[in-house]
């Protein structure tokens, strides 16, 4: 009978939790939402004049940020989409297009190298210079912008620095441990 009053309480308390977690990202709604039309900008550079106004989403690394008197152009290196919207960590990548963003961007924020994803209109193609060489910008008037955090590296678990200090633990023992290279009879020494 007690475990029956308890129930929705417990149930209450589950749903507060998942209500606490869905409020906790930060990342816009538009940006989480793929447009109807997937397209990147080589398709659109291929054929601009079908799809001016069309809506997009696309992201990648931020190359340049210029400030202009009432809008930003932000020069970026497209790479292709995570399903919430972040660049992937790829060499792969579609071009590049500029994201014209209302007001002031500071360069010192959106620096070389941050990831951007933006969602916004197609406005046609711009032709700027990158080094010596013309290139055809794909413009995007953006609505929403989102920076992504800057990621921490990864923890470089190759042998013997996989321990945070520099030498294994008392409780290490090379002689069990199926990663480690064999030292039994024949000896193989351990080659990168």
């Amino acid at each position: 009978m007690a475990a029956l009053r308890s129930l929705p309480a417990l149930l209450l308390i589950v749903l507060a939790g998942l209500g606490l977690v869905g409020c906790a990202t930060q990342v816009p709604g538009p940006i989480r939402e793929a447009p109807a039309l997937d397209l990147t900008p080589d398709e659109i550079r291929a054929a601009p004049m079908h799809f001016d106004g069309a809506t997009i989403r696309w992201g990648g690394i931020i190359a340049t940020v210029e400030n202009r008197v009432d809008h930003a152009l932000i020069h970026v290196v497209s790479r292709p989409l995570e399903l919430n919207g972040r660049p992937r960590k790829t060499d792969v990548g579609h071009g590049r297009f500029l994201a014209q963003v209302p007001g002031f961007v500071d360069p010192a924020i959106y620096t070389l190298g941050r990831e951007l994803t933006v969602r916004g209109k197609v406005a046609g193609i711009k032709r700027l210079t990158v080094g010596e060489f013309e290139y055809p910008y794909v413009l995007v008037q953006v609505e929403v912008k989102h920076l992504w955090p800057i990621r921490e590296p990864l923890p470089d678990y190759s042998y013997p620095h996989h321990y945070p200090y520099h030498y294994p633990p008392w409780w290490y023992n090379p002689w069990y441990d199926p990663w480690f290279p064999q030292r039994y009879p024949p000896y193989r020494p351990h080659v990168r």
